[in-house]
């Protein structure tokens, strides 16, 4: 078994249409409004590129299905009435990895609202129903594990954190050794890296995926703080710190590139939101970056193009889709191409 890179081929991407009311207040039509923007970067229209954009395989309830046909139509999406809590699919959905034969299989974990933060309709059963609308082999594992807690350089390696994957509020059962033999299972992770802790009012317990990216086989993208009075400055130095000294599946140790983090990004009643310009999902032609209305927003666009040059990289708000949470890389989850000749 193994999880492919992001930056691999793709088949589709799940996502699930922001609907809910009481969660979203105010804000709603500003997050949809990101949503379509955020689809708009993944398809990337008008791309020089020769490669298919992926599908857009997204959860709707029948009730909502016209209001998003209105917004997303032009971009030809397939609509699933799927129940679902809320848009979280990095965490909700299956991981979906290629086995021995290169072919797609879909991961199903168990999901506990984030140690039984939130719990919501339907977001515990999710992975399964996905991995049933999706037609592809499924296995199915009995530990707590969510999307944005592992990211994978396709090629053996994984990282994560001891903040999330040792809390005893997701498998207070299984030590350090237990947790890295059923990802090797799971997921093909020869090697498993461990951040010590993310960033401040991150609900999820430090998912990596706002942290550290991998960008390329060994090369690894993090922030810096930016200046003194960032919020996150002493994480982000212990995030830095500790990936220059690690080492890869491989054995080598990792290329590490760094942009400057958004700073201090406030939202309701001043409360400081976990901001993260790594919290960018990446497209057969795109990549989308996460901006938050701040100076650092073009420079970080700027940076993380430099890093895909075959793929059109775009800023979008998710000022107010982070208050819910997160922001892109939270809210999809990529079904990856089968390898050739699978």
């Amino acid at each position: 078994m193994r999880q492919p890179a992001e930056w691999e081929r793709h088949d589709a991407v799940w996502l699930a249409w922001p609907t809910h009311e009481e969660l979203w207040r105010d804000e709603l039509r500003t997050v949809q409004d990101s949503f379509v923007a955020f689809c708009e970067g993944i398809v990337a229209q008008g791309s020089s590129s020769s490669v298919p954009a992926e599908r857009l395989e997204i959860l709707c309830p029948q009730r909502r299905l016209a209001e998003a046909e209105k917004r997303l139509g032009h971009l030809k999406p397939r609509f699933h009435e799927i129940l679902f809590g809320d848009i979280w699919l990095r965490d909700t959905a299956p991981i979906f990895t290629h086995n021995a034969r290169g072919q797609v299989e879909a991961q199903v974990f168990h999901f506990n609202g984030w140690g039984g933060k939130y719990e919501l309709d339907g977001d515990g059963v999710l992975a399964g129903a996905v991995a049933q609308a999706s037609a592809l082999p499924t296995s199915r594992h009995g530990f707590v594990l969510e999307g944005g807690a592992v990211e994978s350089d396709g090629a053996g390696t994984l990282l994560t954190t001891e903040e999330c994957l040792l809390n005893a509020n997701r498998n207070p059962w299984m030590k350090r050794g237990d947790i890295e033999a059923s990802l090797r299972k799971a997921l093909g992770a020869a090697k498993v890296l461990w951040l010590r802790r993310g960033l401040k009012n991150d609900h999820t317990d430090g998912h990596v995926d706002t942290i550290a990216r991998f960008v390329a086989p060994g090369r690894v993208l993090a922030m810096e703080p930016n200046g003194r009075h960032d919020p996150n400055a002493e994480v982000l130095h212990e995030i830095l710190e500790d990936l220059s000294r690690m080492r890869d599946a491989s054995g080598e140790g990792l290329e590490v590139v760094s942009i400057p983090s958004p700073g201090t990004v406030l939202g309701a009643e001043s409360a400081l939101l976990p901001a993260s310009y790594v919290n960018f999902y990446i497209s057969n032609r795109g990549v989308v970056v996460p901006t938050y209305g701040v100076p650092a927003d073009a420079l970080a666009v700027e940076a993380i193009a430099q890093l895909f040059p075959g793929r059109k990289t775009v800023g979008v708000r998710a000022k107010e889709l982070l208050s819910g949470g997160g922001a892109f890389h939270c809210i999809s989850q990529q079904q990856p191409a089968a390898r050739s000749g699978a």
